[in-house]
């Protein structure tokens, strides 16, 4: 298993990924949407992909967006993407994934790596309470949709 930063030569690999992703979340299939999001994102650069690869095929990614911390004046990843695919499952790919985020966050100065899941995402969240992530009770998060 080898995990790697990706780039736009892994578009149409992740673009798959991606939408197996957004499914997974109860959103429907769109393939052309995913890859023109994640054709987008390399482009403007603003996040940071890195893939799990098992031979020829990406069977994993973790998507990283930049952000900042105004109080401590310093850099911070949110990790708002993490996906296996089913037939990779219960390997120890998304604890790789997690482990070169963490790397990449140490390593460009951040503050902390925040995340979400949903709250029904059990297996996610022993993964993450696991690797030392601690649920916010300190702070309460809000968002305003706007579509």
């Amino acid at each position: 298993m080898k995990v790697f930063l990706a780039n736009i030569e892994h578009l149409e690999a992740l673009s798959v990924l991606f939408d197996q992703y957004r499914v997974f979340y109860q959103q429907s299939s769109d393939l052309d949407g995913a890859r023109l999001f994640l054709k987008n994102r390399f482009e403007y650069c603003d996040s940071t992909i890195f893939a799990a690869r098992d031979g020829d095929q990406i069977v994993g990614f973790t998507q990283l967006y930049p952000s900042f911390s105004s109080v401590s004046m310093k850099r911070v990843w949110i990790l708002n993407d993490l996906f296996v695919t089913f037939s990779h499952r219960n390997q120890g790919i998304a604890r790789l994934l997690m482990a070169i985020a963490k790397q990449y966050a140490e390593e460009t100065g951040a503050i902390r790596i925040g995340l979400s899941t949903q709250q029904s995402n059990h297996a996610a969240q022993a993964l993450y309470e696991s690797l030392g992530y601690e649920e916010d009770e300190v702070f309460h998060h809000y968002s305003l949709r706007l579509q």
